[in-house]
């Protein structure tokens, strides 16, 4: 199927797509679903990383403190 057919369908037309325009479709948004769950899972386990940095630190900071208190 050439993707100038892929483009002029459109699903409020009234028509059924055929098996290949179904195919195809689900074929992409699977594609674009599996990418935008690799682009959230790298973006929460960054801010995961920064926030266990941030932690650190202030646990770090706490430590030091308790053990200059004389």
């Amino acid at each position: 199927m050439s993707e100038r057919e892929m483009n002029s369908y459109r699903f409020s037309s009234g028509e059924e797509p055929s098996d290949e325009m179904l195919a195809q479709l689900m074929r992409e948004v699977a594609e674009e679903a599996r990418e935008k769950d690799k682009l959230a899972t790298e973006a929460y386990l960054a801010q995961m990383r920064r926030d266990i940095e941030h932690k650190q630190l202030q646990w770090g900071a706490m430590i030091k403190d308790a053990c200059n208190v004389n």
